[in-house]
């Protein structure tokens, strides 16, 4: 069986059980073991059989106690009671003659062909002699032609002979008259014994599988004894060709199968398989096709790939290249192939011809002596090139001429092999070479040959080819640029219609020959514009289709009248009702008939035929007639399961099963014959045929035991008869309970579940059967199950609960008043598996009529089937429904339905493999489709949308209403409170057929118009109607609507708010007030107002942008209030107000949020003195801000020890003097109202130490810093005084401990007297006063305020100038402030959007830089009074410095 992987295509679908034409198993010499086997079990049956009957017989006669006479048959001469039938048949169909003789003693029939005996032995296999019971048969396999003739059978015994005769005549079907054997049959090779005894069970069927696939063929073998090392000898043919491994094939054999695998298949693989297994009595043999599809292209319209590319004719830098060309059928033509080349080893395809070759061969040159290369062909068409083809088997760019060598053998045993070369002497100087001319015409190239000079000069050649056009004696050279090697060269690039001749001059080492005789005219030609012996072929003749199997049809036809080296053919076939093409085969079929499988039964299938050479496909042949896809029709195979169903003493009631297979046809007759059981003599007993499946056999003797057989008949004749039933005995039935059911069988099969069918007793006892118990087993088990809870009164059970692909038997127990009676016959096996295609019946309303309907579509069909409806798998009864039937397709129509139609309703297909279903119709399906129905009948106009209304711009009102679909018929009317509205003042009616819009439009919606609204329509039988209600406080929002649209479009006549004001929030936290506004112009005025309070922006708003923003930076509650925007000019206002308060404040605060959030930067860690400081950067931060933090997982509220607080761009949290109950991880949570924004930090461990030991430091030294000596104020930065006067530099300083206080003059300290008077009052005021100053006064003056814990040193520059001189102008002439140092705040790590460092607002507790430390001033250099710019030891009033040393 093909392997469930393949794709099959869909017309090539094909059932399990289909036997394909070629599918076969013939033993070729000898009787094989099962054979003998079943033949052995058939007579033991016989014998067991016979035993019985006469046992019965004499028990019957005991119990009758009755004498008979024991009548004596005198001795009688051979009589054919049956006489043989004369047949006609085809090839390798197989015949039966049978025949019945009757006579005293019993004759002996020998079997005659013409004159001479039959021996089975002689061809075995082809001859099998049974005798059975008085029935003679010879059976001839697989007959030939030469099996026709008149075959005897001759019947003797001691009183006499007497002879049957009947003619044989086997036909061969048109044009196969010329195969030496049956196309796709293998020869028989010669035999040879096997040790091994080899049974084949199963193989391979039919296969379906695309190029690139992997395909499995496998055979199945019973292999006695079954040695692992020892296995049996199996052969794989492809049509006539042995296979052996390779890349492309595999072969295994053990374990019980043979397989054949293909790893990666191309058309190449295309054919008939054979498999031949060595057994002892010869050989076991089975064929199946596989066909191999083409792969999906790599250009849609490309073709298929080329196939069975060959190199021949190699020759030094010479080979041909051939191949086969690919099925066409919607394809565009192929217009030519590309020819690639590889040497053996690489991977690297060389395109060979720079153009397309249009024949399938193509003469490749240039290849390097003594290398090896692959071939691969592709095609080219109008859509594309194709895939490549399979590559060549390697060739070798080697040859020597057989011309080249002689062979001498010397008595007989010796082989002297002596090369030509070794004969020429010292000859160096190659001779002519001859026969030149072209070997290939045709319209690509032209192939010149000739033959190899002699001698050859004893060195290797080549050759130098010339042309002239016409007559003309001017010689060109050819092969300029290329070294032709062997005696070919392929010319290209001839112009057309030209005529040239060629000559060819040899060469080697020694130097050139003489040229040869110029060759004859020659002109490339296509050579079947002038020959029709050449070209493409002539289009095959007749095409005649006739039936195969289900799946499958037998197409031959007439070779073609110019075949022109024709390599093939493809069949392509088409359905009936389309008009695709597809193709039957994909490798070019050799012989003239084929067997097309695949098909889809049922269906209609024409069929051509095209002819394949190397020029390409020919013309399409006449198309065949249609034919229909169904098994050929044979005559029914025997009946089965004969049974006694009642018996009342003179009369018997049988019945039987159908045959297996019917023959393709409506079996139409039954034929009973009977015997005693004590005889052999069969009589019949019904001259006219039996339709059903039962039969009365009256006129019997009570007490008798009778054997009874039939047999079946049909269009195609009467069929083989029953093997003889058991002996039934006649005698009255006489039991209470009801006999045995009879005639079991299945319908409506699934993968799950299946329907029983029998039919009732003919015997019910002694009271009605009142039911019926099914038991169920699995096949080859006797353990049978009740599937039945309770005796159902019907004769049909739907069984479920199955297992897929199992296979089940049944019988079925009647039961009445008295019990339950006797179990029918075990019925034949049924296998749970649904057909493929298998579709159920549909429940539907037709949409046109309004009937309800059953449709049922058969997923196969014969051309004789036809769809039997029943209810409850009874006739239906008459006039309740019509049947229609159409192809494939049944529909069960209810004339009037109703509640009588409610129940089960089955459909059953005849001539099919069980094709059936089966519909229940409740009582809620049936009120679905009544109303269904209803409303088909009679039919109203669907809405997509009722009457609805809206209000548009100048307060018009709109009424409308939506149709799914309507014509251009439609008519309609608006009805407001009860009385009809048309188009006129104020309102207007119009409608869409495209849309199926109806609509009114009321131009003044006063309180006028409050009421109902109806719209009534009708579309040519269909009609409805939509109403919609206006009044109350509907229509007063509808009213107030109008109103508001009105004043709005009044207001949008002058400048106006196109958007009203509203807020967005830029990336840099500034939130925006905008709006937009229309129709203004240059002159229109735009203003802004905060709380009625006009805001003047540094740009003024521009209106003729068309929209306006008013920032407002740092948005805090500050900024809650209303604000408006208003527009005006001479064309009109308008305003927009804005009020940001309450849940409006709160959005724009969280979409500040939102961004600040996400821009928030890792917690940083700042110590300060008084504790650690957990620091948030981001882009903007205010106290509106939904912001948290926790410590652990407990919420931080702010307090002494916790302090919240942040600045515009940062958010903090100080933990004042911290303790260890500190430690522990922070979190700041940012929430914009949908997230929260999380930062953390892990305060604890080492960071937790580091923290608190700079918390430590900074603390002391801000302690110090607190109380350190320093100068508080009073003293000027320069100080101008005229000489002679006096000067108090005063000074207020503070420290605790008080300081000490030291004045300095040019950094030497001063020492008071009377001159210079130092003075210090109450530990605050320091003076330093100079009385009548002079010049030399003049200097840097500076103070030193120290105590433990520092101090300060501050400069005063003093310039004395004299009398009646200017008086100069001070450069600093402000008092002094003694500046604090600014406290120096550590860079944060980086974070998402950190503030540069400049922009930072200070801290609210600032403190000193820890890294900075006050020098010590050194003693000054050697100068009066250094500037203020240099360097000096008299430090900056920023830094702070502790008491120079003194000198």
């Amino acid at each position: 069986m093909a392997e469930p992987a393949y794709t099959v295509p869909a017309f090539r679908e094909r059932s399990a059980d289909d036997i394909p034409e070629y599918a076969r198993i013939a033993v070729q010499c000898g009787r094989g073991l099962a054979e003998l086997q079943k033949e052995l079990n058939r007579m033991k049956v016989a014998t067991h059989t016979q035993v019985t009957s006469l046992a019965i017989t004499r028990e019957v006669q005991e119990m009758m106690s009755v004498k008979k006479k024991v009548v004596v048959q005198a001795d009688k001469a051979p009589e054919f009671l049956v006489a043989l039938r004369s047949h006609t048949l085809w090839e390798k169909m197989s015949v039966k003659l049978f025949c019945t003789v009757e006579g005293t003693p019993t004759p002996i029939v020998q079997w005659y062909k013409g004159d001479k005996p039959v021996d089975p032995l002689s061809i075995p296999g082809k001859y099998k002699i049974e005798s059975k019971y008085g029935v003679h048969s010879l059976i001839i396999s697989r007959c030939m032609v030469s099996d026709t003739a008149q075959y005897s059978a001759v019947a003797q015994n001691t009183q006499g002979k007497a002879v049957s005769k009947a003619t044989v005549t086997v036909k061969r079907p048109a044009g196969a008259g010329e195969l030496s054997h049956l196309p796709g049959s293998v020869p028989i090779t010669p035999t040879h014994a096997s040790k091994l005894d080899v049974t084949l069970l199963s193989a391979f069927g039919v296969t379906f599988a695309t190029e690139g696939e992997s395909c499995k063929l496998v055979a199945n073998l019973v292999v006695v004894p079954d040695l692992p090392n020892l296995p049996p000898e199996v052969m794989w043919f492809r049509d006539d060709t042995l296979l052996a491994p390779s890349k492309w094939v595999e072969m295994s054999v053990g374990g019980g199968v043979a397989s054949l695998t293909f790893p990666h298949l191309h058309k190449d693989d295309e054919g008939l398989y054979t498999v031949r297994i060595w057994c002892k009595d010869g050989t076991a043999e089975h064929s199946a096709y596989l066909f191999v599809k083409d792969a999906a292209p790599p250009v849609v319209g490309a073709t298929g790939a080329p196939m069975d590319v060959m190199a021949s004719d190699a020759n030094k830098d010479y080979v041909m290249v051939t191949w086969k060309p690919p099925n066409l059928t919607t394809e565009a033509p192929i217009k030519g192939y590309f020819v690639d080349r590889r040497e053996v080893g690489s991977t690297t395809w060389v395109q060979c011809n720079d153009s397309p070759v249009n024949v399938c061969k193509y003469p490749v040159q240039g290849l390097a002596i003594g290398h090896s290369y692959h071939f691969r062909v592709r095609a080219v068409n109008s859509a594309g090139i194709s895939s490549p083809s399979r590559r060549s088997d390697g060739v070798s760019a080697l040859h020597t001429a057989e011309s080249e060598i002689q062979v001498i053998n010397i008595d007989g045993k010796y082989d002297i092999v002596i090369h030509e070369e070794d004969l020429e002497g010292h000859v160096t100087l190659p001779g002519q070479p001859t026969e030149v001319h072209a070997s290939e015409i045709n319209k690509s190239y032209v192939v010149l040959s000739w033959k190899p000079p002699s001698p050859c000069g004893r060195a290797p050649l080549w050759y130098l080819i010339e042309k002239s056009v016409g007559g003309s004696r001017l010689w060109q050279r050819h092969n300029t640029a290329v070294q032709v090697w062997a005696p070919r060269c392929p010319i290209f690039n001839l112009e057309d219609r030209k005529e040239y001749r060629f000559r060819v001059t040899a060469v080697n080492k020694y130097g050139s020959g003489d040229p040869s005789e110029p060759s004859d005219l020659i002109q490339k030609r296509d050579p079947h514009e002038t020959d029709h012996a050449v070209g493409v072929p002539s289009a095959p003749g007749k095409v005649v289709a006739t039936r195969n199997t289900k799946t499958s049809a037998f197409v031959q036809w007439d070779a073609p009248k110019h075949p022109n080296g024709i390599m093939g053919y493809y069949i392509d076939a088409c359905m009936q009702g389309s008009k695709a093409w597809l193709p039957c085969n994909h490798r070019p079929y050799k012989h003239t008939r084929f067997v097309v499988h695949g098909l889809v039964q049922g269906e209609t299938y024409s069929f051509r035929v095209q002819a394949v050479n190397a020029y390409g496909l020919s013309e399409e042949s006449q198309e065949s007639e249609p034919l229909f896809v169904d098994a050929a029709l044979t005559a029914p195979s025997a009946p089965r399961g004969i049974t006694l169903v009642s018996c009342d003493g003179s009369s018997m009631t049988l019945a039987w099963k159908s045959p297996k297979n019917c023959g393709g046809t409506k079996i139409n007759a039954y034929y009973v014959d009977m015997r005693e059981a004590a005889t052999l003599k069969w009589s019949e007993i019904n001259t006219a045929p039996v339709k059903e499946r039962v039969y009365k056999v009256e006129n019997l003797t009570a007490g008798v035991a009778y054997e009874f057989k039939v047999q079946a008949g049909n269009l195609a004749g009467v069929g083989v008869p029953s093997e003889p039933s058991k002996p039934f005995l006649c005698e009255a039935w006489t039991m209470a309970e009801p006999g045995p059911a009879y005639d079991i069988k299945f319908s409506e099969v699934r993968d799950t579940s299946l329907m029983v069918q029998w039919k009732a007793p003919v015997y019910s006892g002694n009271s009605p059967v009142s039911g019926y118990l099914l038991d169920m087993a699995k096949k080859g088990s006797s353990d049978f199950v009740t599937v039945t809870e309770e005796a159902t009164s019907n004769r049909y059970f739907k069984v479920k609960g199955l297992e897929a692909g199992a296979a089940y038997v049944f019988k079925v127990r009647a039961v009445n008043g008295h019990g339950v009676g006797k179990a029918s016959d075990v019925s034949d096996s049924v296998v749970a598996k649904a057909l493929p295609g298998t579709k159920e019946i549909v429940c539907g309303v037709d949409e046109e009529t309004g009937d309800i309907f059953l449709s049922f579509e058969a997923c196969e069909i014969a051309e004789t089937s036809s769809f039997v409806w029943t209810k409850s798998y009874k006739e239906i009864a008459a006039g309740r429904t019509a049947v229609t039937t159409a192809g494939r397709r049944s529909k069960l129509t209810f004339t009037n339905a109703e509640a009588a139609d409610l129940g089960l309703y089955a459909v059953a297909v005849t001539d099919t493999d069980g094709v059936s279903a089966s519909y229940k119709i409740t009582e809620e399906e049936l009120n679905k489709m009544l109303e269904l129905s209803y409303n088909i009948r009679h039919p109203i106009v669907p809405l997509k949308t009722t009457l609805n209304y809206e209000v548009l711009e100048k307060g018009h009102v709109r009424f409308w209403l939506q149709a799914v679909k309507m014509s251009s018929a439609v008519s309609y009317r608006f009805i407001f409170n009860d009385k009809q509205v048309t188009t006129g003042e104020g309102i207007k009616i119009s409608h869409d057929v495209a849309t199926g819009v109806i609509q009114m439009t009321v131009e003044h919606f006063t309180r006028s118009n409050e009421g109902t609204y109806t719209v009534q329509i009708t579309d040519g039988k269909a009609k409805n109607q939509s109403s919609l209600v206006l009044v109350g406080d509907v229509f007063k929002n509808v009213l107030k609507e109008a109103d508001f649209q009105r004043k709005e479009f009044i207001r949008k006549q002058g400048p106006h708010f196109s958007e009203y004001i509203s807020f967005y929030v830029d990336d840099n936290c500034t939130v925006m007030l905008t709006c937009k506004v229309a129709n203004v112009k240059k002159e229109t005025a735009f203003h802004w107002f905060k709380d009625e309070d006009e805001i003047v922006l540094d740009v003024a708003p521009n209106p003729m942008s068309g929209t306006c923003t008013l920032p407002i930076p740092m948005f805090s509650r500050k900024d809650q209030g209303v604000y408006k925007a208003t527009l005006s000019d001479d064309k009109g206002k308008d305003t927009s107000v804005f009020d940001i308060s309450g849940s409006v404040f709160e959005e724009i605060i969280n979409a500040i949020a939102q961004i600040a959030g996400s821009s928030a930067s890792d917690l940083v860690m700042q110590c300060t003195p008084e504790g650690i400081r957990l620091q948030c950067y981001m882009k903007y931060y205010t106290e509106e801000m939904q912001t948290r933090w926790f410590h652990r997982e407990s919420k931080i509220a702010s307090s002494e020890k916790m302090r919240i607080g942040g600045t515009a761009e940062m958010a903090w949290m100080q933990i004042c003097e911290p303790t260890d109950k500190e430690k522990g991880q922070y979190t700041i949570e940012i929430n914009d109202g949908t997230t929260a924004h999380t930062r953390s930090f892990d305060l604890s461990g080492q960071a937790y130490a580091d923290a608190y030991a700079e918390f430590q430091r900074l603390k002391a030294a801000a302690f110090a810093e607190k109380n350190r000596g320093r100068v508080v104020g009073g003293l000027p930065d320069v100080v101008t005084i005229m000489e002679k006067k006096s000067l108090s530099l005063t000074c207020t300083v503070w420290g605790d401990p008080t300081p000490e206080v030291t004045w300095f003059k040019n950094e030497q300290e001063v020492v008071s007297d009377a001159h210079l008077k130092i003075g210090f009052d109450s530990g605050k005021f320091a003076s330093l006063t100079i009385t009548a100053v002079t010049v030399e006064d003049s200097g840097k003056y500076s103070i030193n305020v120290r105590n433990k814990y520092g101090g300060e040193f501050v400069e005063i520059t003093v310039s004395v100038y004299k009398q009646g001189e200017d008086i100069p102008e001070p450069k600093l002439g402000q008092m002094s402030k003694p500046a604090t140092p600014a406290p120096a705040t550590p860079v944060p790590p980086r974070s998402p959007a950190p503030p540069p460092a400049a922009q930072r607002m200070k801290s609210p507790t600032p403190t000193p830089p820890p890294s900075v430390k006050s020098p010590t001033p050194t003693p000054p250099p050697k100068s009066p009074t250094p500037p203020r710019s240099a360097k000096s030891p008299t430090p900056p009033r920023s830094i702070r410095s502790p008491t120079p040393p003194r000198k």
